[in-house]
């Protein structure tokens, strides 16, 4: 079960029909709407100030959130991708980006609707990507516009996917016995 922490006065909010890992940490002043999955390892440490997350929101493994005191928050928009071991600290990201893996979105950064910032950036404190907006590097630069459909569409099916994976495992905490494989290539394989 997922370590959800009150910290001054401040107890997390999860919305209806969302996946936490066995070992995500959700603390105090967290705020998340529906459908949203948080994996493995991810720490939302919302002891410092607030982290607002929308609809159908995933947050990969190892990723971490967190703000500065009194100074800045969190603000993620729906249907959001972060990617395994991103850090996001203080930035806001608005609805369909993605934030590629092992990213860093620094305080009061601001990713674009439809955004896609590459695996391994790192944006810098106050930096403005646009709406379908292709960012990398370190620090993030702008590479190229994404056309609206791509960008959304894309961001959309990797939301919706991770939807799909968190269902697999609110399955087997329903129905923890799975089926008998026997019978099957993989049973025998098993055996010997």
């Amino acid at each position: 079960m997922a370590l959800i922490k009150s910290v001054r006065g401040f107890t997390p909010e999860i919305g209806d029909n969302c996946y936490l890992a066995d070992n995500a940490t959700i603390i105090g002043d967290v705020v998340m709407g529906r459908d949203c999955s948080i994996w493995f390892g991810t720490v939302l440490r919302g002891d410092v100030n607030s982290i607002k997350i929308g609809d159908c929101v995933n947050i990969q493994d190892g990723s971490v959130l967190h703000t500065l005191y009194q100074k800045s928050t969190i603000e993620i928009g729906n249907h959001v991708s972060v990617g395994h071991n991103v850090t996001i600290h203080g930035a806001k990201v608005h609805d369909y980006a993605l934030i590629g893996m092992g990213s860093v979105l620094l305080d009061d950064a601001e990713i674009g609707e439809g955004a896609i910032i590459a695996a391994g950036s790192v944006v810098t404190a106050r930096t403005k990507v646009g709406p379908y907006e292709l960012w990398g590097g370190v620090p993030a630069k702008f590479i190229k516009m994404v056309s609206p459909e791509q960008g959304k569409e894309i961001n959309q099916k990797i939301a919706h996917n991770y939807k799909m994976y968190a269902s697999w495992y609110n399955e087997e905490e329903t129905h923890p016995n799975p089926p008998s494989r026997e019978g099957t290539a993989d049973s025998a394989e098993i055996v010997q």
